[in-house]
């Protein structure tokens, strides 16, 4: 209803407004577009397929211009532009597989564009592919020509070709028939037959088996021929001859002789090649001699068995174990040898390098001093021109314990444990060192890796304990060496400390120097602290090489009563602490004097008053009298004061 009367306006439009220009747009409407296949998606080869495109298209004008494309796999086969509203027909004549696909078809209209969906046609079937030949008999190493047609295919084919039931080539062309070149791998009789497979994305689709063509090959009448001599019992240095040519009719093509043993190349020719030396005994093995012609190869093969004159030589030392310059031997041998052909005499060893120090003593036999350091020997034997070397032998010598040296390890505190070290600067490892007192073993420490330590433990009662310490260091040397005696400070641990005071604690006054003495049993050096009770702080610290020491006190007063104490520390790390001593500062003995001084003047003036007032008042001889004693006693008490 809606497209009624959108196009119904348009008409009325242009009626009722005939002198005006109005450019109409045109209205299109695709819709039901399909494609189908007749007959049939499934068909098999040869048939002719159409493919109908359909669609219905809505439009003002009758006569619309449209675009059909015909698509395959995404691809564009074909393009025509039409302006009548029938299907568009596309013919597929006598279809191949190579016509498999999926088929789509767009139709375009003013602007507008629909597409089909796509369908998909299977074509089955494929002809027999027909196999020729140019030659039924060839020579060996001759090409033959092989034709493998697929009648009627087309697109992207892929041949096989089939020597008996192996596949000996593959070819891909675009067209439906192809031609090879063979080259049949050995003399006989030969069964050639040829395949293909059309690819069809992502598809492929295999033919049957064509034809079978036998085809035969001719052998040629030429062989190379492979001599050594001598033919048989070879020894080392025999001379040695090898020769490979050619027996029977030169071929037409060009040939190549090659005379090999194992992976090496000996010599190369045409006719004749050979091959002279001395026979050794890696030349255990296969000889080959090859000839190409062409792509024809043949060969001969011949093995050969040297016998050796004498086996490689075997160098040993003795003693097995050699320390510096200590008497070695070297012995140089081989084992086996062959006597039929080699008298002993002719047989000679000698050392490399020549500069060794070691001098023959027999055959085979170097003695001498061993060297210093780490030397590499080979032993060279030689006999008529055969000259064989021994593996290097190195000779490490061994390094003599030098005497050890025995020493404390920290400090040594009377009554604990501590370590001793044994050690030698120089010595091959392993060496064992062993610890004694006297002459009595404690015990024994293997060191066997660098910077390992032999370290024992032990502990002494007295300070005179310490030197009879010894240890003995060995290794596999048969000497062992013993240190001297261990020569180390014992430390004995800090006690009985006493603190002692200058002057006595009876004569202590005011202004007079106090001298705080602490006292300890121990070995010095002896740290030493002084404290008043109620004071964290010590009062003074100090370090002395001696077993006592002071602190002094210069101008006592009163403030410096108290209780005190002293501290003392060594290197054993005991910590002693002395009783307390309480000191109490005295009066000065001048303001004792002083104090009496005065006492007595008052004295004597108060005696000079009450006798003036005896002499000038007699009623009053009671009151004075009174006075004389009340002042007689403050005499008294203040003498008192002033003795203490």
């Amino acid at each position: 209803m809606g497209l009624l009367l959108l196009l119904t306006s348009a008409l009325l439009s242009s009626y009722f407004h005939p002198g005006s220009v109005v450019k109409a747009q045109r209205v299109v409407i695709l819709k039901d577009i399909s494609l189908s296949m007749e007959p049939s998606h499934v068909v098999s080869r040869n048939t002719n397929v159409t493919l109908r495109c359909r669609a219905n298209v809505v439009s003002v004008e009758k006569a619309l211009s449209r675009e059909y494309t015909i698509y395959k796999d995404g691809n564009a086969i074909y393009n025509k532009t039409s302006s009548t509203s029938e299907d568009l027909l596309y013919h597929l004549s006598e279809v191949r597989v190579s016509d498999n696909g999926k088929y789509s078809c767009r139709i375009s209209a003013e602007g507008q564009q629909a597409t089909s969906s796509a369908k998909k046609l299977e074509v089955t079937g494929l002809s027999k592919p027909v196999l020729h030949v140019n030659e039924r008999v060839v020579a060996e190493g001759k090409e033959i020509t092989a034709t493998c047609t697929a009648h009627g295919e087309r697109g992207s084919i892929f041949f096989y070709f089939y020597e008996n039931a192996t596949e000996i080539e593959e070819r891909q062309v675009n067209s439906n028939q192809i031609e090879v070149k063979l080259r049949l791998s050995s003399v006989g009789t030969h069964r050639i037959h040829c395949a293909y497979a059309v690819f069809v994305r992502p598809d492929s689709f295999k033919s049957e088996e064509s034809n079978a063509v036998s085809v035969t090959v001719e052998e040629l009448h030429i062989a190379p021929v492979l001599e050594i001599f001598p033919h048989s019992k070879i020894y080392e240095g025999d001379e040695l001859f090898v020769s490979c040519s050619v027996k029977g009719p030169p071929p037409t093509d060009k040939m190549h002789l090659y005379l090999s043993r194992g992976n090496q190349l000996l010599d190369r020719g045409n006719t004749t090649v050979s091959h002279r030396g001395i026979a050794l005994a890696k030349d255990i093995g296969d000889f080959e001699c090859r000839l190409e012609i062409g792509s024809v190869v043949k060969n001969d093969q011949g093995t050969i068995s040297v016998t050796e004159l004498f086996s490689v030589p075997t160098l040993t030392v003795s003693p097995a174990e050699v320390f510096q310059r200590e008497d070695i031997t070297l012995t140089c041998k081989s084992e086996s040898s062959a006597s039929e052909r080699l008298g002993q005499e002719g047989l000679t060893y000698a050392l490399e390098p020549p500069r060794s120090q070691l001098v023959p003593k027999g055959i085979g036999i170097f003695s001498g001093k061993s060297p210093s350091n780490d030397f590499n020997y080979t032993c060279v034997a030689r006999a008529k021109n055969i000259v064989k070397h021994s593996e290097v032998l190195t000779v490490r010598p061994k390094v003599p314990v030098t005497t050890p040296k025995i020493s404390v390890v920290g400090r040594a505190v009377l009554g604990r444990r501590f370590t001793i070290l044994c050690q030698s600067d120089i010595g091959s490892l392993p060496i064992n060192y062993t610890l004694l007192k006297g002459y009595d073993q404690l015990n024994t420490e293997a060191v066997t890796q660098p910077f390992q330590q032999a370290l024992f433990t032990v502990s002494v009662d007295r300070p005179d304990e310490i030197s009879k310490f010894t240890c003995r260091a060995k290794n596999s040397h048969r000497e062992a060496l013993l240190s001297t005696r261990l020569n180390a400070t014992v430390i004995e641990p800090l006690s009985h400390p006493i603190l002692t005071v200058i002057p006595g604690l009876s004569e202590i006054s005011e202004e007079d120097n106090l001298h705080l003495i602490c006292g300890v049993r121990g070995t010095p050096p002896v740290t030493f602290k002084w404290y008043r009770v109620g004071t964290e702080l010590p009062l003074s610290t100090t370090t002395s090489d001696k077993n006592n020491t002071h602190y002094q006190v210069h101008g006592l007063s009163k403030e410096h009563s108290g209780v005190y104490y002293c501290e003392a520390r060594n290197h054993a790390n005991n910590v002693v602490r002395s009783e307390h001593v309480t000191i109490e500062v005295r009066m000065a003995l001048w303001k004792k004097l002083m104090i009496g001084g005065f006492c007595l003047l008052v004295l004597f003036l108060l005696v000079v008053v009450s006798v003036l007032c005896f002499r000038s008042k007699r009623g009053k001889r009671e009151a004075a009298a009174e006075l004389s004693v009340e002042v007689g006693q403050s005499c008294s008490q203040c003498v008192e004061q002033a003795t203490v």
